[in-house]
């Protein structure tokens, strides 16, 4: 017998030493629902100060809308390691605000992502940005960091329900 969905809260986020983008959706079985979304602005401040802000920002999203889970882009180096060393700062400021929240953490390649939202592992933003619209029902096109940020949260929620789903077939089989 399958189990019943109850519905979970997912964080998305799509860390960035400037820009954070947040989405956040909720997701019952199969439905994916829109909650928010938004950027946070870290500024041109040093690096320490722009990853509070990170840090901060995060911790009220997680307080407001108490998700339970947070879904969050791989870092992966293709030619400018110093870009990627920025971009794991930050992912390292919105895991913290993860885990001394006790948010459970997930990650996924840039690829995972696209996959998920587009079908196809190579799109660009302005289709992950109309997806997302398409995909959550929404009036207007998010910014494009608030789009990669809602599309790392559809993707959890898919992959968690396919993952519910094989267990739920695999108990089913046991004797």
């Amino acid at each position: 017998m399958l189990s019943a969905a109850r519905p979970v809260r997912i964080l998305g986020v799509d860390p960035g030493s400037r820009l954070t983008g947040y989405g956040l959706v909720e997701a019952t079985g199969a439905e994916v629902r829109f909650l928010d979304c938004g950027l946070i602005q870290a500024g041109d401040d040093d690096v320490a100060l722009r990853l509070k802000r990170i840090f901060d920002g995060l911790g009220r999203m997680i307080a407001e809308h108490a998700p339970s889970e947070l879904a969050i882009e791989k870092v992966f180096v293709h030619r400018n390691v110093t870009s990627a060393l920025k971009l794991g700062q930050a992912r390292g400021a919105a895991l913290l605000a993860a885990s001394t929240r006790a948010l459970d953490v997930f990650e996924y390649s840039p690829n995972e992502i696209k996959q998920a939202v587009t079908g196809r592992g190579h799109a660009g933003k302005e289709q992950i940005q109309h997806m997302i619209r398409v995909l959550l029902k929404l009036k207007q096109v998010p910014a494009a960091d608030a789009a990669d940020a809602l599309a790392a949260a559809v993707c959890h929620a898919h992959v968690s329900q396919t993952r519910r789903r094989m267990a739920d077939a695999m108990t089913a089989q046991i004797p």
